[in-house]
């Protein structure tokens, strides 16, 4: 039988038979352990689109109404067209691939909402010559939408140089 954390408590024990049960279950049925593995593929689908740099594909991932503080102006962008602008000029920043590696993600599982924060490391060559490689942070906030999981909050910032 699987142990319960130290939070939680055991299932009632009726004779020598011993009763398993989901602890931790959401509106729609789902437990939290399999809403954050559906988040953890999301977020691992969304970061391949980033590295292909496939607009179409990374764009799907987010509600038409994100709200979005960027690192480039403007600073915040408010709707998925808007976004999407900030996605192509940094995009176009770079010749070919982007190397995007996730870092410390953290998935907190809920329902209807979920947010994920991480640190991601950036390496690509410049569309204008050499290479650049920097470190950025991140907090991605999900709802559920009509059974999917779109990015409805992103929050990128870099650290401060000193």
């Amino acid at each position: 039988m699987i142990q319960p954390a130290e939070h939680e408590e055991q299932a009632p024990v009726e004779g020598n038979r011993s009763e398993q049960r989901i602890l931790s279950m959401t509106p729609h049925g789902k437990s939290a352990s399999s809403i954050e593995a559906v988040l953890h593929q999301r977020i691992e689908a969304l970061a391949q689109a980033i590295r292909e740099k496939d607009l179409d594909r990374l764009m799907s991932f987010y509600s038409p109404e994100v709200i979005a503080f960027d690192v480039c102006p403007p600073l915040e962008a408010r709707g998925i067209q808007f976004y999407r602008q900030n996605f192509e000029q940094w995009f176009g920043s770079f010749a070919g691939p982007i190397s995007f590696e996730l870092k410390n993600l953290r998935v907190v599982s809920g329902d209807p909402t979920a947010f994920c924060h991480y640190l991601s490391l950036i390496v690509g060559a410049k569309a204008d010559g050499g290479t650049v490689g920097y470190w950025a942070r991140g907090t991605t906030c999900f709802e559920r939408r009509d059974g999917e999981w779109l990015v409805t909050h992103e929050h990128i910032s870099m650290p401060a140089s000193r």
